[in-house]
């Protein structure tokens, strides 16, 4: 099997590329940003599969993506991030990726998924697709208080200041003063802006 793998980091690329390699059934070419990855898929035979680190040089997010699919259809092509969350993920396969890798993964699992991609199937570890983001894990809910986040809560609602009030039993008063001060840790213009930034967030 043809793999073709695409990271800026030589280190990770090497790793990875020397676990294929030792199975003895992949040829790995390495490549460190997505022009040189465009350029070889114009030079080469096609690969069994095209794996891509979401952050490298060119990629520009999901778009990067967007143009290998095209580029290479339709041979597999597979993401790979040491930072990227469930919801680039989940885009990434909704585009039509044959999977999503993260750099966590075990060698021997990571050769496997790779294996199964090549052959045409989809992969996306389960452990990862369905992990909850915990309280601690996300850097807004470190901004705000209980109370706020419950407030913020209420605001993706569209719960206005005397529904929230009634709801956890406060002051319609003290409910502006949390908003506006949540308003200002996160940096958002108005309620409707903090409401957009929490879900955008993935916070509730």
């Amino acid at each position: 099997m043809r793999i073709l793998l695409a990271d800026d980091h030589e280190l990770v690329r090497e790793t990875i590329a020397a676990f294929l390699e030792a199975e003895g059934a992949f040829q790995v070419v390495q490549y460190p940003d997505l022009p040189s990855v465009e350029k070889a898929l114009m030079a080469h035979d096609p690969f069994d599969l095209v794996l891509l680190d979401y952050e490298m040089p060119g990629m520009n997010g999901l778009d990067g993506l967007d143009k290998i699919l095209l580029a290479t259809r339709p041979r597999p092509v597979a993401l790979i991030s040491g930072t990227a969350n469930k919801e680039i993920a989940e885009q990434a396969l909704e585009r039509g990726a044959a999977g999503f890798l993260p750099k966590s993964m075990a060698a021997k699992s990571l050769v496997n998924a790779i294996k199964f991609m090549a052959m045409g199937e989809k992969y996306a570890p389960i452990d990862f697709m369905t992990k909850e983001v915990e309280e601690s894990d996300h850097p807004m809910k470190k901004l705000l208080t209980a109370r706020e986040l419950q407030v913020l809560s209420c605001l993706t609602r569209g719960l206005a200041n005397k529904e929230i009030a009634r709801e956890i039993e406060l002051q319609e008063v003290t409910i502006k003063l949390h908003v506006k001060t949540l308003c200002r840790k996160i940096e958002a213009k108005n309620r409707t802006h903090a409401a957009m930034i929490a879900k955008e967030a993935g916070l509730f």
